[in-house]
């Protein structure tokens, strides 16, 4: 039986991923310009799969039958957009 706590926990964590999820297909701009340039395609598709997955993760978050795999996706996920946020760092840091 989990504590109270991390119930809230949960909840706050799928509602962050699908509200940010979904601000992925809302305003694109905003998280192309995250993506490095070095990466190659389209900035806009890695913008929409990691809208996909954070929206994906955050649902299944929900469910106790999927939530401690959807918590292993979360941390994968939370891995793989790091580049972005230090490239962000990086490229801001003159502003």
């Amino acid at each position: 039986m989990s504590k109270p706590n991390s119930k809230i926990s949960i909840f706050l964590l799928a509602g962050f991923l699908g509200l940010a999820g979904i601000a992925h297909f809302l305003v694109p701009e905003s998280f192309n310009a995250l993506i490095p340039k070095w990466l190659p395609g389209d900035a806009s598709l890695y913008t929409y799969i990691s809208g996909i997955a954070e929206v994906a993760i955050a649902i299944f978050l929900l469910k106790p039958n999927t939530r401690s795999r959807a918590a292993w996706a979360a941390v994968v996920l939370f891995i793989a957009v790091y580049p972005g946020n230090l490239y962000m760092a990086y490229d801001w840091r003159d502003r």
